[in-house]
């Protein structure tokens, strides 16, 4: 087992590091506050290769592997939550399916484009009457000639106020309830209205859109994946982009930890350094300990989707584990910080507010405690029929 990074993922690593410090920690404040969108600071990233980490040199990336851009998150995540998030799903929702699921046509029109920053993506699948039961979504997509008309409206949609690409999710013309009518379809931001932008506890630097359809016209060359396969597309895409928020939320309890830390050294009480203090020794060995184990959790999902092994499982246990440990965390970083904590003199109440959607958005805790489950006991199964099995010959 190796646990150290290689030297092209330290590179990338501190390339994101330099960036974040530089260009996203002095203004995340003043995003958070007045619900700016950073549009400039994508162009940059994808100017550092950034916004295509782990997408092939070919089509536009920069050719590192998905734990090269699990770092890459964590990092813009601890500068400002809301910069990673919408990295993140603009990668692991959009592009990355795109790769994995597109003709050679559709990756030559789509993914240069997103890899570089000059077009932003966005997932499509949550609706109002369909959130964790993703299969019962009702948009719309109805045969015309040679493609199909798409109708609907969707909820709570990363990047939806400013993405070019949209990779939407809707049911075959005829197909029965479930998501085996399901179909993935690539639409341009031209074909979607946005009716209005979320007002939301955090991630205030980023976009949540309800966004309608309204009988868009699409091709045969807009599918993405075989019809009536679309729900695939999006168990793939959630399978990895759990790993991604896992490593936002891993980058935001470092941040959080890490002024609590250096609070504790410079405050002083009672004549001593809170840090000399055993509560608050306490409190910062569990911090460290917690999101150290969150964080291997995480790169250990994300080895191995890099290797090509199954990884819902290990994706799934990370997002739990990390996101719990964001939003446990940073209310006891604040706890370090008594009064002070409470203001926004310091970052940590917007580390708070961030934390806590890491626990709702690309799959609920409650829901990925199903997914853990149904893998532990099936392999419990496995196990017993394997033991009970009549010998072979």
């Amino acid at each position: 087992m190796e646990f150290s990074l290689t030297t092209e993922q330290r590179e990338i690593q501190m390339l994101a590091r330099d960036f974040a410090e530089r260009e996203i920690a002095p203004h995340a404040a003043a995003w958070d506050r007045d619900h700016a969108f950073p549009q400039a600071v994508f162009s940059k990233l994808g100017e550092l290769g950034l916004m295509g980490v782990c997408v092939p040199e070919e089509l536009g990336g920069a050719g590192a592997d998905f734990l090269s851009y699990i770092l890459v998150l964590e990092e813009l995540s601890r500068a400002d939550a809301g910069v990673g998030v919408t990295v993140a799903v603009h990668t692991s929702a959009v592009t990355l399916p795109i790769v994995g699921f597109g003709t050679p046509a559709q990756r030559e029109r789509f993914v240069p484009e997103l890899a570089a920053g000059d077009t932003l993506g966005a997932f499509a699948l949550t609706e109002s009457e369909s959130g964790s039961d993703a299969g019962s979504l009702r948009s719309s997509a109805t045969r015309d000639g040679d493609g199909w008309r798409i109708t609907g409206s969707k909820q709570w949609i990363t990047n939806g106020s400013h993405a070019g690409t949209f990779l939407v999710f809707a049911r075959m013309d005829g197909a029965v309830d479930g998501p085996h009518g399901v179909s993935a379809f690539l639409l341009d931001g031209s074909d979607v209205e946005v009716t209005r932008e979320e007002e939301k506890l955090g991630l205030n630097s980023s976009s949540t859109a309800d966004i309608r359809i309204s009988g868009a016209f699409v091709g045969r060359d807009r599918m993405l994946h075989e019809a009536h396969r679309g729900f695939a597309v999006a168990m793939a895409a959630l399978d990895g982009g759990r790993i991604g928020i896992a490593a936002q939320a891993v980058g935001i309890a470092q941040a959080a930890y890490d002024v609590a830390r250096r609070y504790a050294v410079e405050r002083h009480q009672f004549g001593s350094r809170i840090a000399d203090f055993q509560a608050i020794q306490f409190k910062l060995a569990d911090m460290a300990t917690e999101i150290d184990a969150a964080r291997l959790l995480t790169h250990r999902a994300a080895w191995l989707k890099q290797q090509g092994h199954p990884h819902t499982l290990e994706g799934a246990q990370a997002k739990l584990f990390a996101s719990a440990v964001a939003r446990r965390q940073t209310g006891e970083a604040i706890q370090v910080l008594g009064g002070y904590g409470y203001t926004k003199e310091f970052p940590l109440e917007r580390y708070y507010r961030d934390a806590k959607v890491t626990e709702i958005y690309e799959g609920t805790s409650e829901i990925q405690r199903i997914v853990i489950a149904r893998h532990i006991l099936a392999r419990q199964d496995d196990r017993a029929a394997t033991a009970t099995a009549p010998p072979s010959g």
